[in-house]
Protein backbone atom coordinates (compact mmCIF):
# COMPACT_ATOMS: atom_id res chain seq x y z
CA UNK A 1 0.00 0.00 0.00
CA UNK A 2 2.39 2.18 0.72
CA UNK A 3 4.13 1.63 -2.32
CA UNK A 4 1.44 2.47 -4.36
CA UNK A 5 1.28 5.61 -2.61
CA UNK A 6 4.52 6.71 -3.37
CA UNK A 7 3.94 5.79 -7.25
CA UNK A 8 0.48 7.52 -7.02
CA UNK A 9 2.78 10.69 -5.94
CA UNK A 10 5.38 10.78 -7.77
CA UNK A 11 2.77 10.43 -10.80
CA UNK A 12 1.37 13.58 -10.02
CA UNK A 13 4.57 15.56 -9.88
CA UNK A 14 5.40 13.95 -13.00
CA UNK A 15 1.85 15.02 -14.92
CA UNK A 16 1.92 18.63 -12.98
CA UNK A 17 5.33 19.41 -14.18
CA UNK A 18 4.81 18.42 -17.50
CA UNK A 19 1.41 20.46 -17.60
CA UNK A 20 3.85 23.50 -16.48
CA UNK A 21 6.18 23.01 -19.30
CA UNK A 22 3.34 22.73 -21.92
CA UNK A 23 1.48 26.00 -20.18
CA UNK A 24 4.51 27.87 -20.14
CA UNK A 25 5.50 26.80 -23.64
CA UNK A 26 2.10 28.59 -25.13
CA UNK A 27 1.78 31.74 -23.09
CA UNK A 28 5.01 33.77 -23.84
CA UNK A 29 7.59 33.69 -26.28
CA UNK A 30 10.45 33.57 -23.43
CA UNK A 31 12.82 31.16 -25.06
CA UNK A 32 16.12 29.37 -24.00
CA UNK A 33 19.45 28.15 -24.63
CA UNK A 34 17.61 24.86 -26.75
CA UNK A 35 15.87 27.80 -28.92
CA UNK A 36 19.21 29.45 -30.53
CA UNK A 37 19.84 26.98 -33.05
CA UNK A 38 20.82 27.95 -36.79
CA UNK A 39 19.79 26.01 -39.64
CA UNK A 40 21.73 23.48 -41.88
CA UNK A 41 21.04 22.95 -45.45
CA UNK A 42 18.58 20.78 -46.25
CA UNK A 43 16.38 22.18 -43.15
CA UNK A 44 12.72 23.26 -43.21
CA UNK A 45 12.67 26.88 -42.58
CA UNK A 46 8.68 27.51 -41.33
CA UNK A 47 7.05 31.10 -41.87
CA UNK A 48 3.91 32.29 -40.41
CA UNK A 49 2.15 34.91 -41.73
CA UNK A 50 -1.36 36.12 -42.10
CA UNK A 51 -2.37 35.34 -45.85
CA UNK A 52 -5.23 38.21 -46.15
CA UNK A 53 -2.56 40.66 -46.00
CA UNK A 54 -1.79 42.18 -49.19
CA UNK A 55 0.55 43.19 -50.49
CA UNK A 56 3.08 41.37 -48.28
CA UNK A 57 1.17 37.69 -48.10
CA UNK A 58 -1.87 36.52 -49.85
CA UNK A 59 -3.04 34.14 -52.13
CA UNK A 60 -2.95 34.69 -55.53
CA UNK A 61 -6.39 33.77 -57.36
CA UNK A 62 -5.22 32.82 -60.57
CA UNK A 63 -2.24 30.51 -59.73
CA UNK A 64 -3.77 29.49 -56.00
CA UNK A 65 -0.24 29.94 -55.12
CA UNK A 66 1.16 32.37 -51.46
CA UNK A 67 2.68 34.85 -52.73
CA UNK A 68 3.54 38.92 -51.69
CA UNK A 69 6.64 41.08 -50.81
CA UNK A 70 7.28 38.79 -47.63
CA UNK A 71 6.71 35.74 -49.43
CA UNK A 72 8.92 36.50 -52.02
CA UNK A 73 11.86 37.46 -49.58
CA UNK A 74 11.37 34.23 -47.84
CA UNK A 75 11.53 32.16 -50.91
CA UNK A 76 14.55 33.78 -51.74
CA UNK A 77 16.34 33.44 -48.35
CA UNK A 78 15.49 30.14 -48.38
CA UNK A 79 17.02 29.34 -51.32
CA UNK A 80 20.28 30.90 -50.93
CA UNK A 81 20.40 28.85 -47.84
CA UNK A 82 19.30 25.95 -49.54
CA UNK A 83 16.48 25.69 -47.13
CA UNK A 84 12.90 24.31 -47.50
CA UNK A 85 10.72 27.01 -47.33
CA UNK A 86 7.08 25.82 -45.44
CA UNK A 87 4.52 29.44 -46.45
CA UNK A 88 2.34 28.62 -43.42
CA UNK A 89 -0.79 30.79 -42.94
CA UNK A 90 -1.96 31.08 -39.53
CA UNK A 91 -4.86 33.25 -37.56
CA UNK A 92 -2.83 36.34 -36.99
CA UNK A 93 -4.35 36.77 -33.08
CA UNK A 94 -2.45 32.95 -32.56
CA UNK A 95 1.23 34.49 -33.87
CA UNK A 96 2.35 33.98 -30.75
CA UNK A 97 1.36 30.59 -29.74
CA UNK A 98 2.13 29.30 -32.94
CA UNK A 99 5.98 30.98 -32.65
CA UNK A 100 6.55 29.67 -28.85
CA UNK A 101 5.11 26.28 -29.73
CA UNK A 102 8.15 26.07 -32.66
CA UNK A 103 4.91 25.51 -35.47
CA UNK A 104 6.77 28.32 -37.26
CA UNK A 105 10.25 29.66 -36.86
CA UNK A 106 9.17 32.96 -37.30
CA UNK A 107 6.74 35.64 -37.80
CA UNK A 108 7.04 37.33 -41.04
CA UNK A 109 4.18 39.54 -42.85
CA UNK A 110 4.03 43.34 -42.45
CA UNK A 111 4.59 42.58 -39.08
CA UNK A 112 5.10 45.75 -36.91
CA UNK A 113 8.03 46.24 -34.35
CA UNK A 114 7.09 49.28 -32.44
CA UNK A 115 5.97 48.62 -29.26
CA UNK A 116 6.85 44.85 -28.81
CA UNK A 117 10.65 45.13 -28.82
CA UNK A 118 11.07 43.02 -26.12
CA UNK A 119 8.74 40.41 -26.97
CA UNK A 120 10.76 38.96 -30.26
CA UNK A 121 14.48 38.58 -31.61
CA UNK A 122 13.97 41.32 -34.40
CA UNK A 123 15.42 41.60 -38.12
CA UNK A 124 16.49 44.88 -38.86
CA UNK A 125 13.52 47.14 -40.20
CA UNK A 126 12.80 47.05 -43.33
CA UNK A 127 9.55 48.50 -44.13
CA UNK A 128 9.12 52.48 -43.12
CA UNK A 129 5.21 52.08 -42.59
CA UNK A 130 2.08 54.38 -41.12
CA UNK A 131 -1.06 53.55 -39.75
CA UNK A 132 -4.26 55.20 -41.75
CA UNK A 133 -7.59 55.93 -41.97
CA UNK A 134 -9.28 54.89 -45.17
CA UNK A 135 -13.12 56.36 -45.74
CA UNK A 136 -15.47 55.98 -48.88
CA UNK A 137 -14.34 59.37 -51.01
CA UNK A 138 -18.20 60.37 -51.73
CA UNK A 139 -18.55 60.74 -47.40
CA UNK A 140 -15.90 63.63 -47.78
CA UNK A 141 -14.29 62.84 -44.36
CA UNK A 142 -11.49 65.26 -43.86
CA UNK A 143 -9.54 63.93 -40.90
CA UNK A 144 -9.81 62.50 -37.38
CA UNK A 145 -12.11 64.95 -36.30
CA UNK A 146 -14.71 63.62 -38.73
CA UNK A 147 -14.75 60.02 -37.15
CA UNK A 148 -16.75 61.64 -34.03
CA UNK A 149 -19.85 59.37 -33.82
CA UNK A 150 -18.86 56.62 -36.56
CA UNK A 151 -18.04 53.30 -37.31
CA UNK A 152 -14.63 52.37 -37.66
CA UNK A 153 -13.16 49.12 -38.34
CA UNK A 154 -9.57 47.26 -37.68
CA UNK A 155 -8.26 43.99 -37.98
CA UNK A 156 -8.19 42.15 -35.01
CA UNK A 157 -4.79 42.28 -33.00
CA UNK A 158 -2.90 44.30 -36.00
CA UNK A 159 -1.13 47.09 -35.18
CA UNK A 160 -3.59 49.20 -36.60
CA UNK A 161 -6.03 48.11 -33.34
CA UNK A 162 -2.65 48.35 -31.12
CA UNK A 163 -2.29 52.43 -32.95
CA UNK A 164 -5.77 53.27 -31.74
CA UNK A 165 -5.30 51.54 -28.15
CA UNK A 166 -2.53 53.62 -27.54
CA UNK A 167 -2.92 56.01 -24.73
CA UNK A 168 -1.98 58.90 -27.09
CA UNK A 169 -5.24 58.39 -29.04
CA UNK A 170 -7.53 57.69 -26.17
CA UNK A 171 -9.37 60.77 -26.72
CA UNK A 172 -9.47 59.98 -30.48
CA UNK A 173 -11.12 55.75 -30.19
CA UNK A 174 -13.76 57.20 -27.18
CA UNK A 175 -14.84 59.64 -30.05
CA UNK A 176 -16.09 56.63 -32.58
CA UNK A 177 -19.77 55.19 -32.63
CA UNK A 178 -18.43 51.83 -32.47
CA UNK A 179 -14.92 50.21 -33.46
CA UNK A 180 -15.38 46.43 -34.91
CA UNK A 181 -12.95 44.28 -34.91
CA UNK A 182 -12.67 41.68 -38.02
CA UNK A 183 -10.32 38.88 -39.20
CA UNK A 184 -8.97 40.04 -41.99
CA UNK A 185 -8.82 44.11 -44.32
CA UNK A 186 -10.20 41.71 -47.31
CA UNK A 187 -13.48 41.63 -44.94
CA UNK A 188 -12.59 45.08 -43.28
CA UNK A 189 -13.08 46.70 -46.96
CA UNK A 190 -15.77 45.09 -48.27
CA UNK A 191 -17.85 46.38 -45.10
CA UNK A 192 -16.91 49.73 -45.91
CA UNK A 193 -17.60 49.03 -49.69
CA UNK A 194 -21.00 47.98 -48.34
CA UNK A 195 -21.53 50.85 -45.90
CA UNK A 196 -21.48 48.92 -42.62
CA UNK A 197 -18.19 51.21 -41.63
CA UNK A 198 -17.80 54.54 -42.53
CA UNK A 199 -13.19 53.85 -42.13
CA UNK A 200 -11.04 51.55 -42.04
CA UNK A 201 -8.03 51.53 -40.02
CA UNK A 202 -4.72 49.64 -42.09
CA UNK A 203 -1.33 49.89 -42.79
CA UNK A 204 -0.51 52.25 -45.26
CA UNK A 205 1.18 49.85 -47.86
CA UNK A 206 -2.23 47.73 -47.15
CA UNK A 207 -4.02 50.30 -47.77
CA UNK A 208 -2.30 51.77 -51.39
CA UNK A 209 -2.64 48.06 -52.74
CA UNK A 210 -6.41 47.86 -51.82
CA UNK A 211 -7.34 51.37 -53.34
CA UNK A 212 -5.43 49.99 -56.80
CA UNK A 213 -7.05 46.71 -57.09
CA UNK A 214 -10.57 48.27 -56.39
CA UNK A 215 -12.84 50.79 -58.28
CA UNK A 216 -10.61 53.66 -58.79
CA UNK A 217 -11.55 57.01 -56.59
CA UNK A 218 -13.98 55.32 -54.80
CA UNK A 219 -11.23 55.42 -51.65
CA UNK A 220 -9.41 58.12 -50.16
CA UNK A 221 -6.23 57.91 -47.40
CA UNK A 222 -6.45 60.63 -44.76
CA UNK A 223 -3.42 62.82 -45.15
CA UNK A 224 -2.44 62.55 -41.17
CA UNK A 225 -1.23 58.96 -39.98
CA UNK A 226 -3.03 57.45 -37.04
CA UNK A 227 0.69 56.19 -36.05
CA UNK A 228 4.19 55.25 -38.22
CA UNK A 229 6.03 52.22 -37.21
CA UNK A 230 8.40 49.95 -38.97
CA UNK A 231 7.94 46.70 -39.51
CA UNK A 232 10.40 43.67 -38.84
CA UNK A 233 10.91 39.92 -38.89
CA UNK A 234 10.42 38.47 -35.89
CA UNK A 235 11.94 35.28 -34.19
CA UNK A 236 11.25 33.38 -30.93
CA UNK A 237 13.16 35.54 -28.00
CA UNK A 238 16.64 34.59 -27.98
CA UNK A 239 16.68 32.77 -31.37
CA UNK A 240 19.51 34.74 -32.62
CA UNK A 241 21.27 32.28 -34.71
CA UNK A 242 18.61 31.77 -36.83
CA UNK A 243 17.86 35.52 -36.97
CA UNK A 244 21.55 36.40 -37.90
CA UNK A 245 21.46 33.48 -40.88
CA UNK A 246 18.46 35.74 -42.40
CA UNK A 247 19.52 38.88 -41.82
CA UNK A 248 22.98 38.16 -43.37
CA UNK A 249 21.21 36.68 -46.54
CA UNK A 250 19.02 40.21 -46.23
CA UNK A 251 22.03 42.04 -46.38
CA UNK A 252 23.43 40.67 -49.52
CA UNK A 253 20.10 40.92 -51.29
CA UNK A 254 19.74 44.71 -50.79
CA UNK A 255 23.77 44.54 -51.60
CA UNK A 256 23.25 43.24 -55.12
CA UNK A 257 19.96 44.43 -55.79
CA UNK A 258 17.64 41.82 -55.38
CA UNK A 259 15.68 43.22 -52.41
CA UNK A 260 14.92 46.25 -54.41
CA UNK A 261 13.83 44.46 -57.30
CA UNK A 262 11.22 42.41 -55.34
CA UNK A 263 9.99 45.98 -53.79
CA UNK A 264 9.45 47.21 -56.95
CA UNK A 265 7.63 43.80 -58.13
CA UNK A 266 4.58 45.25 -55.58
CA UNK A 267 4.90 49.21 -55.74
CA UNK A 268 7.01 49.22 -52.49
CA UNK A 269 9.94 50.98 -53.42
CA UNK A 270 9.45 54.42 -51.37
CA UNK A 271 8.36 52.13 -48.21
CA UNK A 272 11.49 49.39 -47.74
CA UNK A 273 14.98 50.72 -46.10
CA UNK A 274 17.42 49.66 -48.04
CA UNK A 275 20.59 49.87 -46.15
Amino acid sequence: MVFKKIVSVAAGFALAFSLAGCGGAASNNAGNAGDNVAKSAGDKFVVGFDANFPPYGYKDEKTGEYTGFDMDLATEVAKRNHWTLEKKPIDWDSKDMQLSSGSVDCLWNGFTMNGREDKYTWSKPYVDNSIVFVTRSADNLKDAADLAGKTVIVQADSSGLAALEDESNKELLASFKTLNKVPDYNNAFMSLEAGAADAVVVDLGVANYQLETRQKGMYTIMEKPVQTEQYGIGFKLGNKALRDQVQTTLDQMKADGKFMELAQKYGLEKAVINK
